[in-house]
C-alpha cells in the first residue's frame, strides 16, 4: 500500500485541477483546495461527498489565508497561476503577483519537512535549436511574461531541497474545467465545428501531453520523491514533436472533412519552436499511457456536449 499523505492544493477547481484533485482523493490522500473560482466553475462539485476534500474560496497570493491552510500539508501543489501569454499580457500585474510572488509566498509558509510540487510550462525554452532537443540541462530563455514568471517560480521551489518542477508540455485532452484555448483542444474544436482551422507558424514544432498523464506524474512524483526531489522534469508524449501541420494531419485522420492551410496571419508571442526529451522523467519509471490519437477521439466526443457560442442562435 502506498502512504497517504495531506496534500494542499492552490488552484485545483482550474484545467489541471479538476483532473488530478479526485485522482488524489482516489488514491486515498487528504485534499485541501483554494481557488478564487474565477471562471464561475464547479469542477470539483463530484468530489464534495468525500470526507477527504476540503474546498476553501479565496486568492492564494493572500498569506494570512494561506497560513493555516498549509501548516499541516504534507505536500503542497502550487496550480493557481494566470496561465499562456495573451492572459498574462492583459494583466501584467495579476500575472506576476500570481505567477511568481504566490508561489514566493507560499514558501516562507513551508517547513523544511514540507514537499512542494510544481507544474511550469516548457515554453520556458524559447525557440529551440533546428534537430536538437531541449533535455533539462538546455539553457531557459522564456520571451512572454507567462514564460518567465513561471521559470522564476520554478527557481524559487528548486532552491528548497524538498521541492520539484515538471516543465509541461503543451497539454491536451477533455477535463470538468475545460480549456478549448490550448493548441490541440483548439484545433480539434475548429475541426468538430468549422471544419477548417488557417495556420500560422505551420512548421513551428511543439510537444504535447494528455492532461491525464500530466496528472499521472504528479502521483508518481508523490510515490517516487525521495528519488526526484530537487530536480526539473520535462512531461510530454516522446513520440509526439509535431508541428501544427503535422498535428492538423493527424485530426484529419478522424475529421475526414476538415481543411487546413497556411496564411500570414499571426505569430506566436512565445516562439515556442522545439523539440523536447522526456528521458529523464521516463528513466525514473515514468511513462504516458495517454497517445495523441486516443486524445483527439476524445476531445470530439467531447466536442458533441460543449458548444462555446454563448451568443450564437444555432
Amino acid at each position: 500500500m502506498s502512504e497517504n499523505f495531506t496534500i494542499f492544493v492552490t488552484g485545483g477547481a482550474g484545467y489541471l485541477g479538476s483532473i488530478l484533485v479526485p485522482e488524489l482523493l482516489a488514491d486515498g490522500h487528504t485534499v485541501t483546495v483554494l481557488d478564487s473560482f474565477m471562471f464561475k466553475q464547479n469542477s470539483l462539485g463530484h468530489v464534495c461527498a468525500d470526507p477527504n476534500f476540503d474546498v476553501h474560496r479565496g486568492d492564494a497570493r493572500d498569506a494570512n489565508l494561506l497560513k493555516p491552510l498549509v501548516k499541516d500539508a504534507d505536500i503542497v501543489i502550487p496550480l493557481a497561476a494566470l496561465v499562456g501569454a495573451p492572459m498574462c499580457n492583459n494583466d501584467q500585474l495579476g500575472a506576476t503577483s500570481t505567477n511568481r510572488d504566490a508561489v514566493e509566498t507560499l514558501m516562507g509558509l513551508l517547513s523544511k519537512d514540507q514537499r512542494v510540487l510544481m507544474p511550469i510550462t516548457n515554453s520556458g525554452y524559447g525557440i529551440g535549436e533546428a534537430g536538437k532537443h531541449c533535455t533539462e540541462e538546455s539553457p531557459l530563455n522564456p520571451i512572454t511574461l507567462y514564460g518567465k514568471t513561471k521559470v522564476e517560480a520554478e527557481e524559487l521551489v528548486l532552491a528548497r531541497e524538498n521541492g520539484l518542477s515538471f516543465r509541461l508540455a503543451t497539454v491536451f485532452g477533455m477535463a470538468p474545467r475545460m480549456r478549448i484555448d490550448l493548441l490541440v483542444n483548439d484545433f480539434v474544436y475548429r475541426a468538430v465545428n468549422d471544419r477548417a482551422v488557417v495556420l500560422f507558424e505551420s512548421h513551428f514544432k511543439r510537444n504535447y501531453i494528455h492532461i491525464r498523464d500530466v496528472a499521472r506524474a504528479f502521483k508518481h512524483a508523490i510515490a517516487n520523491f525521495d528519488d526526484m526531489r530537487g530536480e526539473a522534469y520535462n512531461v510530454g508524449l516522446s513520440d509526439a514533436n509535431l508541428s501544427k501541420w503535422e498535428l492538423c494531419e493527424k485530426i484529419q485522420e478522424q475529421v475526414s472533412n476538415f481543411v487546413f492551410m497556411e496564411a500570414p496571419i499571426g505569430e506566436d508571442p512565445d516562439k515556442r519552436d522545439y523539440i523536447v526529451s522526456n528521458e529523464k522523467i521516463e528513466a525514473t519509471g515514468y511513462a504516458p499511457a495517454h497517445s495523441l490519437d486516443v486524445g483527439i477521439a476524445e476531445l470530439i466526443k467531447g466536442y458533441r456536449m460543449i458548444k462555446n457560442s454563448i451568443y450564437g442562435n444555432v
